[in-house]
């Protein structure tokens, strides 16, 4: 998922960004195609969780050509919130007669409403075919001999599989507990649904302050910006934390998940938030002070 950095409005004309989106439909409908064609080829053959990985790193590798085509690694940014959508409906259809229909339906509405909340902010954010994620930008010109091995391997790929494995905290949920629904299935709703609701909250008042703010230097300090540096990587955590109850309610036996939301605070941690702060404090002075006083993550009342 990416940040929004910046206020100008770039976006080319409406033919070219009719265009764009038409280009982006197409390499996804491709890409979900093959995706669909591994699964038929190779069903009955393993498990529908090995499957799901096969078909998944094939979709992958689709929106890498496409990326590579048009020089530009943005194509896979959709994929993060597309990718659990086309996984949940797979699993439904695959479901055993006897999964608990109520639980079934709640992990289908929690991951749709978040998907479809990450799509369409990626939608109104994104500007074009010309635009490309300023990290991407970043490695292309640091990195040139090697970037598409990064981008393949570190942009696209990892992110791929770190999403597949918090989604398999939902399979018994989807395919064949039967299990009362308990409390745990009401935790991981309040954990699912606040964490949307939370980024939902955390872009749009980036977004407005973008919009009314003219010194392009000046912090987002309003909000639940007050609170946490990064309220939207925090919203995306809780997602996958909560993804987790599910799976403890539908099969205890599946704990073992556990590894798909640690996964999330590893790539948060220590990836996307340094690269995000150290272009926060080139390019604004006021951040170090922000950086002091205000908690990283988890929403916390402010340091004198």
């Amino acid at each position: 998922m990416s940040d929004i950095i910046t206020v100008e409005d770039t976006r080319p004309s409406t033919t070219k960004m009719i265009w764009a989106f038409s280009v982006i439909l197409i390499s996804y409908g491709v890409a979900i195609g093959v995706a669909v064609g591994i699964g038929w080829l190779l069903q009955g053959l393993m498990h529908p969780i090995w499957l799901t990985l096969i078909a998944n790193v094939g979709a992958t590798i689709v929106i890498f050509i496409f990326s590579v085509l048009f020089s530009n690694v943005s194509f896979y940014d959709p994929y993060w919130s597309v990718q659990p959508i086309v996984i949940v409906i797979y699993w439904f259809f695959i479901a055993t007669p006897y999964v608990n229909p109520i639980r079934q339906a709640v992990v289908l509405g929690c991951v749709s409403f978040w998907g479809l909340r990450l799509t369409v902010n990626w939608i109104r954010g994104w500007k074009g075919l010309q635009h490309e994620d300023w990290r991407y930008v970043k490695y292309r010109k640091e990195k040139p001999k090697l970037f598409q091995i990064i981008s393949f391997t570190g942009l696209q790929m990892m992110p791929t599989l770190i999403v597949y494995l918090g989604c398999i905290s939902i399979y018994p949920a989807l395919v064949y507990s039967n299990t009362n629904f308990n409390f745990l299935d009401i935790i991981g709703i309040i954990i699912t649904v606040g964490a949307t609701l939370i980024e939902l909250l955390a872009d749009e008042q980036m977004r407005m302050f973008l919009k009314m703010n003219n010194d392009s230097n000046k912090v987002m300090t309003l909000g639940l910006w007050g609170y946490s540096r990064h309220p939207n990587y925090f919203g995306e955590i809780s997602f996958w934390w909560g993804l987790f109850f599910f799976s403890l309610a539908a099969d205890f036996s599946m704990w073992w998940t556990i590894s798909g939301p640690i996964a999330m605070i590893i790539l948060f941690v220590f990836i996307s938030v340094p690269l995000t702060e150290n272009k926060q404090l080139a390019k604004r002075p006021e951040y170090t002070e922000y950086k002091r006083t205000v908690s990283m993550l988890i929403p916390w009342f402010p340091r004198n």
